[in-house]
Formats: structure tokens, sequence, C-alpha cells
């Protein structure tokens, strides 16, 4: 009686310890890394989509007041529209870096358009135009803790994908390659921190 009892109780710390053992070795880890990458990745493009949503409503309440001001206007226009127009390859590190430059150049030219905007205090008591300068704003900051989150997702599934033992294991099972790392971009900020401009010239 007690011999056949205990061929369930050895058999099943075997299944455990197998479990235990391929868990360790990246069977679950690397999906589970590659699912926070790709939900870390939406979000910045969900971010950098709401703030190209913004503008167009920015873009007619600048033209409203501050008319004269169309070469800062059709700056903007023509940045995010090379933005929006930029299809990117999230597992191509050039198509991420031209994505990234685009990004960067329309929060520049943003940027330079909430400068212009200080001369014109009509333009500031619009209640309307404080209102999407508060939007951008919150915005810029969720894209900011959305790259983040997603240099640290990135990170970690590049480590289950090159680093022994969970490296064999993408080998042999998944084939995944390592992800293109979102740079350091210093115009991501660029609406927190603007350009200086010398309106005497």
């Amino acid at each position: 009686m007690n011999k056949k009892r205990s061929f369930p109780y050895k058999h099943s710390l075997a299944i455990t310890g197998l479990a235990t053992t391929l868990a360790g070795c990246g069977i679950q880890s690397i999906p589970q890394a590659k699912n926070a990458v790709d939900a870390a990745q939406a979000e910045i493009l969900n971010q950098y989509q709401r703030r190209s949503d913004l503008i167009p409503n920015l873009v007619a309440v600048v033209k409203g007041s501050a008319a004269h001001e169309k070469d800062t206007l059709e700056a903007v226009v023509n940045a995010r529209a090379k933005a929006t127009q930029m299809q990117v390859n999230l597992s191509d590190a050039q198509s991420v870096q031209k994505f990234q430059a685009a990004q960067a150049e329309l929060g520049s030219a943003l940027a330079r358009l909430l400068v212009v905007s200080e001369n014109y205090p009509q333009l500031k008591a619009s209640e309307s135009f404080r209102e999407l300068q508060v939007q951008l704003e919150g915005t810029e900051n969720r894209i900011t803790v959305a790259r983040q989150r997603a240099i640290a997702s990135i990170q970690d599934f590049n480590n289950q994908v090159t680093v022994f033992p969970t490296s064999l294991t993408n080998s042999f099972m998944f084939h995944y390659q390592p992800l293109p790392q979102w740079g350091a971009d210093k115009d991501v900020k660029s609406l927190e921190q603007p350009p200086k401009v010398d309106f005497k010239k």
C-alpha cells in the first residue's frame, strides 16, 4: 500500500521539478517579456498619436490670434504630417531611429509655437488655448513615462534572449532577436523646456 501511494507522490514531485526547471529556462518568461515589450511600445505609439490629434485644434486656435506667425504654424503642420505618415518597424533599429527623429522634430516645432504664443496676451488668455496647452504638457509627460517603461521592458526582453540559460531556450524554441532600444531623445521634453527665441531679430 505504501509503495503504491509513494509513486504518485514521486511522480508529482518530478512533474513539479520539471515545470520549475522549464519555467526557469525561459519557456514562460521569454513570451511574458515579449508581451510586456509589445504593451509598452503600443503605449508609446498611443501617446504620440494623442499628441498628434491635439495639434490641429492648437494650430486653429493660434491662427485665430496670431495669424501672421505663418512660418511657425507651417513648421508644426509639416512636422506633424511627416511624423504621422511615417511607418515604424519596432524590430528595426534604423526605422525606430527615424521615427524618433520625426517625433523629436514635431516636439521642437510645438515648442517654438508655444514660445511664440507668449507674445500674444489675447491668445494666452484664451481658455481653449490654455486647455490645449495643459493637454499637450500632460501628453508629453505620459510619453516620457511610456518611453521609460519601454526601455526597461526591452532591456529585460533582450536579457532573456541573449543571456544564459534563457538564451538557450530562445535559440531552440522562439528564435527571437534582440530588439532595438529607444534612444535618449533630447527633444522629448521640448515642450517642458522650450528653446530660447530672440524675437528682436
